[in-house]
């Protein structure tokens, strides 16, 4: 083999070296491009994802406007039960208004509003 020849050869392995080279240095930034856009769609779209998380806080703000809600009706009613239980004056006017009752000798008329009368015709 003549020193041309060896010479040769020795340019064909560094240029096949080269492209080798630049072959895996390919193939590692698509290995990390692809490992980097999966962590990312599971960082958004996962189980403990961003819109995971979102989609709790936003039910947990419903729930707790829910239970504010429950807990004012709780009072409102709590206040009623104890106004029935010890406001006589209550009581009747409940029994008059509500149940259209009267006390011995009372007469009660029924009023008719002008909505009532058209709506029966």
């Amino acid at each position: 083999m003549s020193r041309f020849q060896r010479i040769k050869q020795k340019k064909q392995k560094k240029i096949l070296q080269k492209q080798i080279d630049e072959t895996q240095k390919k193939l590692i930034r698509v290995s990390i491009g692809l490992i980097g856009a999966f962590m990312v769609l599971t960082f958004v779209f996962g189980d403990h994802g961003i819109l995971q998380l979102y989609k709790l806080k936003k039910e947990k703000t419903k729930i707790q406007n829910h239970i504010i809600k429950l807990r004012e009706e709780k009072e409102e009613l709590v206040l009623e039960k104890h106004r029935l239980e010890n406001d006589l004056d209550y009581i009747e006017k409940l029994a008059r208004e509500k149940y259209r009752m009267a006390k011995p000798g009372e007469k009660v008329f029924k009023v008719i509003s002008d909505k009532e009368d058209l709506e029966t015709k």
